[in-house]
């Protein structure tokens, strides 16, 4: 099994990387793990109260489940991937089945923040945006997504993302193996990436 991290800020084409790779593989090969999968409920918390939590520290990730769930895909164990809604801010009942699979996708703004899950991967990659192109698409996707409107966005910006981007995901760039600057749009990096894993899966992902 093959396990790769994507990470990068919000918006910078991490779910673009994702889906070309996906893309350029035979069906059924690759499993995708997202962090948002694996957000810590907050039904405990009012209602009112939800729109102030912060997605974008370590904390609001529930670490130890999504790193028990790749080791029971590296074991040959199929897992019960947790869903999230960022609506109500809560776990889901409803679960996706994961089956093990010869390459795995973690992917995630936070991913290379964690030690013990970094040691788990054999690639880590981080797609890197340009800070303007990345809010453009975060007012994009949470305005038509999570209900918002372009002032929340923009004010949860400059609140939240902005300080978080530069005090946990930036600094995680440095533990990376490939970086993808331009965001998915680095038609010859994803290129790279792709072929390295083909490689991999033809020749049994020995090393």
């Amino acid at each position: 099994m093959l396990v790769i991290g994507i990470a990068g800020g919000t918006g910078s084409g991490k779910t673009t990387v994702v889906n070309k790779i996906i893309n350029s593989l035979p069906q059924g090969e690759v499993a995708v793990l997202p962090q948002d999968s694996y957000y810590r409920d907050a039904s405990h918390i009012p209602v009112a109260e939800r729109c102030n939590i912060n997605f974008d520290e370590p904390a609001a990730i529930e670490w130890e489940l999504l790193e028990r769930h790749l080791r029971d895909l590296k074991e040959g164990r199929t897992i019960e991937m947790p869903t999230y809604s960022y609506l109500t801010c809560t776990r889901q009942a409803e679960t996706v089945r994961v089956e093990p699979r010869d390459v795995v996708i973690i992917e995630g703004i936070l991913i290379l923040t964690q030690p013990e899950l970094c040691r788990l991967m054999d690639v880590k990659v981080f797609v890197d945006a340009d800070a303007d192109d990345r809010l453009i698409r975060v007012i994009s996707r949470d305005c038509i997504e999570r209900g918002r409107t372009p002032q929340m966005v923009i004010d949860r910006y400059e609140a939240i993302l902005k300080p978080m981007h530069q005090l946990y995901i930036e600094p995680s760039k440095r533990h990376a193996d490939l970086i993808v600057p331009q965001g998915g749009n680095n038609r010859v990096a994803v290129q790279l990436l792709t072929d390295y894993i083909g490689s991999r899966l033809h020749a049994g992902l020995d090393r």
